[in-house]
């Protein structure tokens, strides 16, 4: 349910404007921000951007910009409500477990983003994929577990264990999940769980997993958090970006 649209533009052609809206059901307050290049005719393809575990933050901002620069119109949505973040990991963390207590809540907050993308002017509303980066790496694998209509499901850096394995026939897009070697929030056994999972649920899924990665590889801002788990790793940012937009192409042509 749309409440109220501000309008601003970025550089270029490349227009922004952020969005509140409401989670179905209990009315929580959402804040999010669309983007999209408003020199390209004709509708596109939607993606859906769900944050890391520090909030709807300006990178998110940025990554729903850098996918209208790509052709697509980009969605940076509100998983945590209010438009809540921080850079403070004890808060972050608090956040996290806090959304993390009702998947139900996160899947209706998903959905509500969801309905925005859908119903914008710019988006064929058929052809839809998310992306996810940590936090929300684990989230749109989880929305696609649950049978969310999306064509392409990308996890950058996400934790891809879950107590729900893909039952076969229940992800109906095409999975890639990025990883780094050296991450300790995804060690080898979880990467290779996850193979195995949607090897069994008949998934048409790439896993790409990065040498020297670790956790949070494709954030700039990485090492201002003091966590030697985080490490920005420029030759995986490119190389995973470049990932999603030739899957991408594949799926939406």
């Amino acid at each position: 349910m749309l409440v109220t649209v501000a309008a601003s533009t970025a550089a270029g052609a490349v227009k922004t404007r952020e969005i509140e809206y409401k989670q179905e059901g209990s009315g929580t307050p959402l804040k999010g921000m669309i983007a999209w290049d408003d020199a390209k005719s004709g509708k596109r393809p939607g993606v859906l951007v769900v944050h890391e575990w520090w909030g709807m933050n300006d990178r998110m901002r940025d990554v729903a910009r850098h996918l209208a620069e790509a052709g697509y119109v980009g969605l940076a949505l509100d998983v945590y409500g209010h438009g809540n973040s921080t850079d403070q990991r004890q808060h972050a963390e608090m956040m996290m477990n806090e959304a993390m207590k009702d998947p139900a809540a996160i899947k209706a907050r998903f959905d509500a983003a969801l309905a925005q993308l859908k119903q914008d002017p710019h988006v064929d509303a058929t052809q839809v994929a998310a992306i996810g980066y940590c936090f929300g790496g684990a989230v749109v694998l989880n929305m696609a577990r649950a049978g969310e209509d999306l064509k392409a499901i990308v996890s950058f850096h996400g934790i891809l264990a879950t107590q729900t394995p893909a039952k076969p026939g229940a992800i109906k897009g095409r999975v890639l999940a990025l990883a780094g070697d050296s991450d300790p929030f995804v060690p080898k056994e979880q990467v290779d769980a996850f193979r195995k999972e949607m090897s069994d649920a008949g998934v048409n899924a790439d896993i790409v997993v990065y040498p020297g990665a670790k956790h949070a590889f494709t954030n700039a801002n990485a090492a201002k958090y003091g966590m030697p788990e985080l490490a920005y790793n420029a030759a995986a940012a490119k190389e995973s970006w470049d990932a999603m937009l030739k899957l991408f192409k594949q799926v939406f042509g």
